[in-house]
């Protein structure tokens, strides 16, 4: 016969709903997990504008106008800055998940961030030297 008594009841400490907002590393955990929502945007964005093109002249100045609306601009900008903050966490990350070695010698994990920075940048310049027709 059990000893243990049928009904515990464990303390459970109420959790307030900005629980994340008391520590600057639960914050950007959060910001993190809800920037997915806005590069999913960023790219759906995209996929139509691609369509858009494809469909000619009437179809790009349907998108166009459509581009042009104030909440669209207005969740495009809110989009960029989540976009780049979940690149840059992504970045940041990248030392963490990638160890390389040189010479039997680990490589500092800056130096791993800023190949992956450094790649951006590259990727940025020509992405804008096509993208101005190369001028």
């Amino acid at each position: 016969m059990s000893t243990e008594p049928t009904d515990l009841r464990l303390y459970r400490p109420p959790i307030r709903r900005t629980w994340w907002l008391h520590r600057r590393s639960y914050l950007m955990f959060v910001l993190r997990e809800v920037s997915c929502v806005f590069v999913a945007w960023a790219v759906v964005f995209l996929l139509l504008m691609i369509n858009a093109v494809h469909a000619g002249d009437d179809g790009y100045q349907r998108f166009l106008a459509f581009s042009g609306r104030p909440w669209v601009l207005v969740l495009n900008i809110v989009a960029l800055a989540f976009v780049l903050l979940h690149a840059i966490t992504w970045f940041n990350l990248a030392p963490k998940a990638i160890v390389l070695t040189a010479r039997g010698r680990r490589l500092a994990p800056r130096a791993v961030a800023a190949a992956h920075f450094g790649a951006w940048l590259v990727a940025t310049v020509v992405v804008g030297w096509i993208v101005l027709g190369g001028r």
